[in-house]
């Protein structure tokens, strides 16, 4: 037995997320310590030397009233902006849920034609199982809560993003750690939060179910598999729909106002220019929020489904069937140590140290987070037990599972350094791209493609060796545990992931409010880390999303009832190469809504240049709502073509062509998806920071290529607004694509197993 008890274990995992929601709420009170209000004759305070603060202040201009109204002015823009755009993309995906849902109660209900009756149960016909109806009720309620779930964790990112981001900017008056704290900490707020909802509503909803379920566990875990496609679907739009949103904006406001009217990024006279950070918060927050959560929601469900069927589930053995909540209960206490390292134990001072800053969250994390896993894997799990592997229970000792937990964490930190070797400015292979430039944009289009195809290597064979591993020892649980180890360290690794926009915006609005160019050097600073950063957040995301859909493929498989996928037949084999081809039309899709709203949005910037008296030369106000509007629009109608690919195609496969077929497209789809989304983001952060090294000219080399508006610059600015889509709608998205048609297969398995493959039944 296990040393913790049922109790224990009731009583553990709520409260390790309320401590990491009241966590995210002291952070969120230390951020709302910088007033966005100038105060009136500020007395100055006698410093350490002491000597009055007043010579720096009315050098940086802190005592400037204006300045400090001009930010919540701006703030205030992007933040009704980017709950405008929500709250519209929100009553869209609104009406698809609920049909959705409707769908889920029909497909599944049907399965046993609508009947009450108890039935004999997949795995052990000797027993007695809920109706099939029962499933069809309770998944769908999941997949609402898993949905609105997602919703909620994107929705409170974008808030807390938009709340801190002038504060960064006023923060960095004062020096580069200050605002680096404040973007560190808002981060946080959003990662906490995100991390201890995930873990509280899936408890919730795991108790709830249980009072009607009672000890028919394989049934109950089955229809909380809704909880991880309701997340996952609104990802989905979140991500797509952000996605062609901030980069319409950006690529619009690059290229009329860098390329062509030759003014600096981020300047007030673009009229694109508070569309382009709304965008930020809409795709990089309130995305890679529902994104992660979605990730998070799937791997919990996949281990669960197939512990349910193995001896925990079979033997009722509560605290070793929560292994998987209890794992992320230990993430959420692991990183709340591991960001006060950040916030709290060191200091930084100087611009240099703010990426080993970053780097340090993640190692301690990784290495504190091991030594949590050994903890919950000795107190939750007996020291032996078997795991259902197609058809046959295989004996796995607790050491076993450690290491299973352990592989996926340590993954995850290759991935994430090598993320960061590839698109980090630090580092040879972007100067290599940066020095490209000089002669003209097409070598650099080059030299980054390169960098991309190649930056997926080790990531792959990390991701191989953590598949092979936590397989051999505990088979399609051990990935699924894998994929949570991956996801274990979320809070900090979203903390240093929703850090990178904060710090966009930061700078955005430090240039609109026409503060110094110090201040602006310092924001920049943090930004070119926060590329980095969410470079590594999609890695991150990718890689998780690699190792989920494979459990929750290996889930399906047992569900549906197939014993071997075999390649060589041709109903296998057509799936394959048909799934492998969807990310390519996936993200054909992806880039062209934003190519088509990007070419409305530079059609209607140029018109203001050219009729709007003044606006060149600072005398009149661009019209930013027009921007804002055509975002919004093109992204709203543009969102729904790519989810209904990723939606339908199981649904359509399942249904006529049969689960053989299906399992062939989900290992296609899975095997192509993580190449290029890898590729994508990758070569689209590296041009982002090539551009960026050009621009801070920090080294001779730098200095070379030339300052802004040099021929090499401008190139480098073409490399970077081909890569905005790459890095920020497709390649991100794509990891949705994969683990969404897994989980969209396994809650659909029943339906699949009995009424599927009709055309093949025709003939």
């Amino acid at each position: 037995m296990a040393l913790l008890s049922e109790l224990a274990t009731e009583i553990v995992i709520p409260v390790c997320a309320l401590v990491g929601i009241a966590f995210s709420l002291v952070q969120w009170l230390f951020v709302s310590r910088v007033k966005l209000t100038p105060e009136r004759n500020a007395p100055s305070s006698a410093n350490k030397n002491g000597y009055g603060d007043y010579l720096i202040e009315e050098e940086e201009g802190i005592n400037d009233h204006n300045v400090v109204l001009k930010c919540a002015e701006i703030q205030s823009a992007i933040s009704e902006g980017a709950t405008s755009f929500l709250f519209t993309e929100y009553q869209y995906v609104g009406i698809f849920m609920i049909a959705f849902a409707i769908l889920i109660f029909l497909f599944l209900g049907s399965v046993e034609g609508f009947s009450m009756k108890n039935r004999p149960c997949t795995y052990d016909s000797q027993k007695l199982c809920k109706p099939a109806l029962a499933t069809a009720i309770f998944s769908t309620v999941s997949f609402l809560l898993g949905g609105f779930t997602s919703v909620l964790s994107g929705y409170l990112g974008m808030k807390i993003a938009t709340y801190a981001n002038a504060r960064t900017t006023l923060e960095a008056r004062k020096g580069v750690g200050k605002a680096f704290i404040t973007a560190f900490r808002s981060g946080a707020v959003m990662g906490f939060l995100l991390a201890a909802n995930g873990l509280l509503f899936l408890y919730i909803a795991i108790n709830l179910f249980k009072l009607y379920y009672g000890d028919d566990w394989e049934g109950l875990f089955e229809a909380i598999t809704g909880y991880g496609l309701g997340g996952s679907s609104m990802a989905l739009f979140g991500r797509v729909g952000g996605g062609i949103y901030t980069k319409a904006a950006d690529v619009g406001a690059d290229l009329v106002g860098k390329v062509e009217r030759n003014i600096p990024e981020d300047d007030p006279r673009n009229p694109a220019v508070i569309a382009d950070n709304v965008g930020d918060n809409v795709g990089d927050i309130a995305g890679m929020g529902s994104d992660l959560f979605g990730s998070y929601a799937e791997s919990s469900c996949a281990a669960l489904v197939v512990a349910s069927i193995s001896s925990f589930g079979i033997n009722h053995d509560f605290t070793a069937m929560c292994y998987p909540l209890l794992i992320s209960s230990m993430g959420i206490l692991v990183c709340l140590v591991t960001t006060l390292f950040a916030t709290d134990f060191f200091e930084i001072k100087a611009v240099k140290e703010i990426e080993p800053a970053l780097k340090k969250q993640l190692i301690i994390s990784t290495v504190l987070m091991t030594v949590g896993i050994a903890i919950v894997s000795w107190i939750a799990l007996p020291s032996s037990f078997t795991i259902y592997n197609f058809g046959v229970q295989k004996v796995v000792k607790n050491w076993e599972l450690f290491l299973c937990v352990c592989v996926g964490l340590w993954a995850g930190l290759i991935i994430g350094f090598v993320t960061e070797y590839y698109t980090s400015n630090a580092y040879s292979p972007v100067q290599d791209v940066a020095d490209s430039c000089r002669t003209g944009a097409a070598t650099n289009v080059i030299f980054g493609l390169a960098l991309g195809y190649k930056s997926v290597i080790i990531p792959i064979f990390a991701i191989a060796v953590g598949i092979f591993v936590s397989f051999s020892f505990a088979a399609m649980y051990g990935i699924a545990v894998a994929a949570l180890g991956m996801l274990s360290t979320i809070a900090t690794g979203l903390a240093i992931d929703a850090y990178g926009p904060i710090s966009d915006n930061a700078g955005g609005i430090a240039e609109m409010a026409g503060m110094s160019h110090r201040i602006r050097e310092r924001t920049d600073a943090l930004d070119a880390a926060g590329n980095t950063t969410a470079a590594i957040g999609k890695g991150f995301a990718i890689g998780s999303a690699a190792l989920v859909s494979l459990a929750l493929f290996g889930a399906f498989v047992s569900r549906a009832a197939i014993s071997t996928v075999d390649v060589l037949t041709p109903k296998v084999f057509i799936g394959l190469i048909v799934g492998a081809m969807l990310p390519y039309w996936f993200s054909a899709m992806t880039m062209k809504s934003v190519g088509s709203a990007a070419l409305k949005m530079v059609e209607e910037v140029r018109r203001q240049f050219n009729t709007i008296p003044g606006l060149l030369e600072g005398h009149a106000k661009p019209d930013y709502a027009t921007c804002v509007k055509i975002s919004t629009d093109a992204s709203i109608k543009e969102m729904i073509p790519p989810g209904a690919l990723v939606m339908l195609t199981p649904l359509i496969v399942g249904t006529f062509f049969g689960v053989e077929t299906l399992s062939g497209v989900l290992a296609g789809s899975l095997v192509s998806g993580v190449q290029i989304a890898i590729s994508a983001s990758n070569t689209g952060g590296a041009w982002d920071n090539a551009k960026k090294y050009i621009e801070a000219g920090a080294s001779d080399h730098a200095r070379s290529l030339g300052p802004k508006g040099s021929e090499p610059h401008k190139a480098a600015v073409i490399g970077d607004t081909i890569g905005d889509p790459l890095k920020d709608t497709s390649g991100p998205s794509l990891n949705i694509l994969i683990k969404l048609m897994a989980v969209e297969s396994l809650v659909f398995a029943p339906f699949f197993a009995t009424h599927g493959g009709l055309l093949f039944k025709i003939f």
